[in-house]
């Protein structure tokens, strides 16, 4: 298995308490720790506003984070998970990943998705348009990086695009352009679109639902003629892990802590639910292996894993580093 880190960047309400002036420093430091060690990959989220509600607390911006983590690291490939296509131009888009990959020597990977969060959409201006059209723009927005990527230079009628000329140069470094990580689990649109152009996948991780996707996808690249096997399936994980059980009910309590006074306690509650016992990357060491272990025989090539308390403790991420990454590269 491969490993990806998510970098903290606000999100998530996982800043909260930093000054502003330092949060930069945090993030660029957990980059830096990344870089130094065995994770292949950092991330972020491309979104604009908080969850579970919008507030005033930081959101970081994606591509501006890509391409300072581009400058700022040496070794350890950079993405997001996953961009919108809607919120820019494809082409402006594959524009500035192209100078991104540049800056950062050749590492960089492009998520990319449809886009769901409505109030984030609507405040931007973006309004919010239907399933259909919002995937009907992912569709021909990664034809639209591919040509960049590969020729550089794009042309395109499409109902939802019109791009006559736009010349992307100088190209990515990557042969073959930047990877396309198609993210999501939409079984007629989604995974066909990733059957046609994806080298990863990124969908649901627990198992039941990762075997389901997963033979959605075998079929649509049986359909469209590629090969299943050459694509690299992806799932996100959120990961609460300590030596003992006693000592995860600790640090979920931390988080609920942490985010209260942010969120109240019925959303503080919620917040939280998602790591309750049981959760697949919640847990003892031996536990987290166990199951990470059952979806890597399932097919899981590739984990990324968030860490909620990463701005304030690292030491959850380090155990993960010492007792779970080793025992499934």
């Amino acid at each position: 298995m491969r490993f990806g880190l998510f970098i903290p960047q606000g999100w998530r309400h996982d800043l909260v308490g930093i000054d502003s002036a330092e949060q930069w420093s945090v993030m660029n430091s957990l980059a830096q720790h990344a870089d130094a060690g065995a994770w292949e990959s950092i991330w972020v989220y491309d979104h604009f506003h908080t969850v579970p509600v919008p507030s005033e607390e930081a959101t970081h911006e994606a591509w501006t984070l890509m391409a300072a983590f581009a400058a700022t690291t040496s070794r350890v490939r950079i993405g997001q998970m996953c961009t919108c296509m809607s919120y820019r131009s494809p082409a402006y888009l594959a524009k500035v990943a192209a100078t991104v990959d540049i800056v950062s020597g050749g590492r960089t990977e492009m998520g990319i998705g449809g886009g769901w969060y409505e109030h984030e959409w609507k405040a931007y201006g973006y309004g919010f348009p239907s399933a259909g059209t919002r995937l009907g723009r992912l569709r021909e927005g990664v034809d639209i990086m591919r040509q960049a990527w590969t020729t550089g230079s794009v042309k395109l009628d499409g109902t939802h695009y019109q791009v006559d000329g736009a010349i992307v140069r100088p190209l990515p470094l990557q042969p073959g352009g930047i990877p396309l990580w198609v993210a999501g689990g939409g079984e007629k649109v989604t995974l066909k679109i990733a059957a046609e152009y994806a080298q990863y996948t990124n969908f649901a991780g627990a198992p039941a639902e990762f075997d389901h996707k997963s033979e959605i996808l075998r079929k649509h690249c049986a359909e469209v003629g590629t090969d299943f096997d050459a694509i690299v399936r992806s799932a996100n994980y959120n990961v609460i892990i300590a030596d003992t059980e006693a000592e995860v009910a600790e640090r979920i309590a931390a988080v609920r802590a942490r985010v209260l006074p942010y969120l109240g306690a019925e959303r503080a509650d919620a917040f939280v639910a998602e790591y309750a016992a049981g959760a697949l990357v919640v847990g003892t060491p031996e536990q987290v292996v166990e199951r990470l272990r059952d979806m890597q025989d399932r097919g899981l090539g590739y984990g990324i894993f968030y860490f909620p308390e990463a701005a304030y403790d690292r030491s959850g991420i380090e155990l993960f580093e010492r007792a779970v990454m080793p025992a499934l590269s």
